[in-house]
């Protein structure tokens, strides 16, 4: 850390405290942040009140932004980087919450020139740069993410994740050239086994998403990581390890 570093660190104002009611409001809403030990859970919280201080939120259409919904959004943002740094999530500060999900056209120019168009529909987006903007729906329906699998939070906070070192190629932020290759080796296998599994249209633990791109697998990997470790540890026990190694956590332990 250099000295500008610990001048912010000294100068940053604490982020004020959640109140009790709050959180325990924000865990019961998402068990998923409750299923972990109680030093996460200490430390998620704290994460969380400092989230809410450096983000700005905003609602579209007729919304209305309340606490509860905040820290819903701050406390699952939060959990990939419980024991990373807050700092993955510098590239961005405002979030924009939507009544529901959201069509976008997209146009787009292939290899010889040709343009095409689709409408997609989209829960969630993330804007390198700009905003993260998630379906306030589909955020609550965070709370059964256990069962289901779906988390948009973990899914487009592990997109944010991706592009912190400016690039948004399903490969996070590596610390170095071994760890590195190892992440595509395993990675890159696992995607192909998603691919065809899609393919075949067999059911598997990591929703067909992932099989769009690599930029979608990653996410929809930590989806699963984050919400059903167990079920990813025993269909793909070295993706399972490879994300337990990078978030320095064992989900498989308390989901």
């Amino acid at each position: 850390m250099n000295w500008a570093q610990r001048l912010l660190g000294r100068l940053r104002r604490p982020a004020p405290e959640i109140p009790d009611t709050l959180w325990l409001q924000a865990l019961h809403d998402c068990p998923m942040l409750s299923r972990r030990p109680l030093a996460d859970v200490w430390r998620l919280r704290q994460l969380s009140a400092r989230f809410l201080q450096d983000k700005e939120f905003s609602v579209a259409g007729d919304l209305e932004l309340d606490d509860r919904m905040a820290l819903a959004i701050a406390a699952q943002a939060c959990v990939p980087v419980i024991h990373l740094d807050l700092s993955l999530y510098d590239g961005f500060v405002g979030i924009v919450i939507q009544p529901g999900e959201v069509d976008v056209q997209r146009t787009w120019s292939d290899e010889i020139g040709l343009v095409h168009s689709r409408r997609d529909t989209l829960s969630g987006e993330i804007v390198p740069g700009g905003p993260v903007m998630l379906s306030w729906p589909d955020v609550q329906q965070g709370r059964h993410a256990m069962e289901t699998g779906y988390n948009v939070v973990i899914h487009e906070f592990a997109h944010v994740i991706d592009a912190a070192d400016g690039h948004v190629d399903g490969l996070p932020p590596m610390p170095d050239r071994a760890t590195q290759e190892r992440w595509l080796r395993v990675r890159d296998a696992a995607f192909e086994r998603l691919v065809q599994q899609a393919d075949e249209d067999r059911p598997g633990v990591l929703d067909p998403y992932g099989a769009e791109s690599l930029e979608e697998f990653f996410p929809v990997a930590c989806e699963s990581y984050f919400s059903q470790g167990r079920r990813l540890r025993r269909a793909e026990p070295e993706l399972y390890q490879l994300l337990s190694d990078y978030f320095r956590q064992d989900s498989a332990a308390f989901l």
